[in-house]
C-alpha cells in the first residue's frame, strides 16, 4: 500500500503547502501504521476496518509505549490520511470517522516577566563577535516574537532597517510582515553593518543568511536553543527556551494593550483562538496581583 501513502504525502507538499517537517511527520506516522497493518495481512484500503485503527491505537499505548498526546497526533495524522483515501476514490469506508480525538488541556505557555526579559538582555556580553551575534538574536527574538525556524531562515533581502520590518516566511510558507524597532532594530542593524561581515566565509554557501556560525554557514536550529539556554541561566532559568521568548513577546504586548488582531498578524498565527491564550496568561496575572494586594482576597 506505499503508493497510497506517497501520493498522500504529495499532496500534502503540493497542495497543502505543509512545511517538509510537518511532511516527513507524516511519512513516520504512515510507515509505522503500513507496518502494523502488514502485520495483521491488509493489503488495500478498503479491508482497514474501525477496529484495525483501534488495535493500532492500543498499539501505540501499549507495545510503543507511547504518550497519549502522541498518540493522538499520529490518530489525526490517520484521520487526513483516511478522508484523501475516500476523497480520491481508493476506498468507499473511512474507519476512522468515529473515533474520536480526546480532548487536550490548554496548556499555558512559559512566560518571562518584563523584569527577567530586561535582565537576560541587558545581560548579553559583547566582548567578541560570536557575543554580539547571540546579543542580537536573543534580542530579535523576543523583539519580534519569531519563531527559531524563522529566525535562521531570514535572509538578508528580507530585513529593511530603513523601514523597520522584516519579511518572514512562516508555517506552511505564509508569509508576513513583521515590525522592528527599539533595541531589536538597533542590535540587528549593528550586527548586519559591523558584525556579520566578520564571520561571513564566501565559500560557505551561506552568503544570503543573516545569522552565520563560526563557520560562515547558517547557523541552525540547535545553536539557537544553546544560545537561548545559556542566557537563561542570568536569571536562574534552566532550559530556556527560545519560544518562551516568543511567548513573553505576545504575552507582554497583551498586557501593554495591543490589538489581539495585530498581535495575531505578527505572530503568524493562522487561527485568533491560537492568540487568544495570551489573554488567560494576562488574567492569571491579574488574579495574581488582585490576591497579592486586595485586603480581603487572601
Amino acid at each position: 500500500m506505499a503508493h497510497y501513502y506517497k501520493e498522500y504525502l504529495a499532496f500534502m507538499a503540493v497542495e497543502r503547502g505543509a512545511s517538509p517537517l510537518t511532511v516527513a511527520a507524516y511519512k513516520r506516522d504512515l510507515l509505522d501504521y503500513q507496518e502494523f497493518l502488514s502485520a495483521r495481512s491488509i493489503t488495500s484500503p478498503e479491508e482497514i476496518t474501525r477496529e484495525d485503527v483501534v488495535a493500532f491505537e492500543e498499539y501505540l499505548l501499549n507495545d510503543k509505549k507511547l504518550s497519549s498526546s502522541t498518540i493522538e497526533r499520529k490518530v489525526s495524522s490517520l484521520k487526513g490520511y483516511h478522508c484523501f483515501l475516500v476523497r480520491e476514490g481508493y476506498c468507499s469506508n473511512n474507519p476512522t470517522e468515529t473515533i474520536i480525538l480526546p480532548k487536550k488541556p490548554q496548556l499555558l505557555p512559559d512566560v518571562l516577566s518584563i523584569e527577567q526579559i530586561n535582565t537576560v538582555l541587558d545581560s548579553m556580553k559583547e566582548s567578541t563577535v560570536l557575543q554580539k551575534r547571540d546579543a542580537t538574536i536573543m534580542e530579535v527574538l523576543y523583539g519580534c516574537g519569531l519563531r527559531v525556524s524563522e529566525l535562521v531562515g531570514l535572509d538578508i533581502d528580507k530585513v529593511n532597517v530603513d523601514e523597520g520590518y522584516l519579511f518572514i516566511r512562516g508555517k506552511g510558507g505564509k508569509e508576513r510582515l513583521v515590525p522592528l524597532s527599539g533595541y531589536a532594530l538597533l542590535r540587528l542593524g549593528r550586527y548586519l553593518g559591523e558584525v556579520r561581515s566578520q564571520l561571513l566565509k564566501p565559500c560557505s554557501g551561506a552568503t544570503n543568511a543573516v545569522f552565520l556560525n563560526a563557520r560562515g554557514a547558517r547557523l541552525s536550529r540547535q545553536s539557537v536553543h544553546s544560545i537561548v539556554a545559556k542566557a537563561g541561566l542570568t536569571i536562574g532559568v534552566k532550559n530556556l527556551h527560545p519560544h518562551t521568548l516568543r511567548h513573553s513577546f505576545a504575552t507582554h504586548l497583551i498586557e501593554g494593550g495591543a490589538d489581539l488582531r495585530a498581535i495575531q498578524e505578527m505572530l503568524g498565527h493562522s487561527d485568533i483562538s491560537t492568540t487568544q491564550m495570551y489573554t488567560h496568561i494576562q488574567m492569571i496575572h491579574v488574579k495574581e496581583e488582585y490576591l497579592a494586594a486586595h485586603p480581603r482576597g487572601k
